[in-house]
């Protein structure tokens, strides 16, 4: 359903017709989306220990849970070379390759998809991430664009 517009002698009524709004997001349909990009040395997240893991773990679990209901999805993802890579290859097909689009050390390895009312609000959260404050990784804020 969509909102209804009623006019009342000059003054506009604007009223939210439809299902409920989720838990922790009350009257709040000015939120934009963000995505956190996390990037990291693959080599060095391949090489953690079991401990070094167990810690990282634990900081994403902070994250989530000082982030609440505006996290909207995230993920870990396989690392690069685990990638394929879909180009043109000039003549109207696409040409397939075994792993990332581009080689870097720094790879991507998750996101988190996130609304909230602004950018500082989001580089509150993203600043508690433990590859904010580790020597080989950091993220990335991109803003979705609302084409809608």
């Amino acid at each position: 359903m969509k909102a209804g517009v009623v006019d009342l002698a000059g003054d506009v009524l604007v009223v939210r017709v439809g299902g409920p709004l989720r838990a922790g997001h009350e009257m709040d349909f000015d939120m934009a989306k963000y995505l956190i990009l996390i990037y990291g040395d693959a080599q060095r997240w391949d090489a953690m220990t079991a401990e070094d893991r167990k810690e990282l773990e634990a900081g994403h679990a902070s994250f989530s849970k000082a982030a609440g209901s505006r996290v909207l999805a995230g993920h870990e993802l396989e690392l690069a070379p685990m990638a394929t890579t879909l180009r043109t290859d000039g003549v109207g097909g696409v040409t397939t390759t075994d792993g990332p689009f581009l080689e870097a050390k720094e790879a991507v390895g998750g996101y988190y998809l996130m609304e909230a009312a602004d950018l500082d609000e989001v580089m509150g959260l993203a600043a508690l991430l433990p590859e904010v404050h580790a020597d080989h990784s950091g993220v990335e804020i991109r803003p979705i664009v609302d084409h809608g």
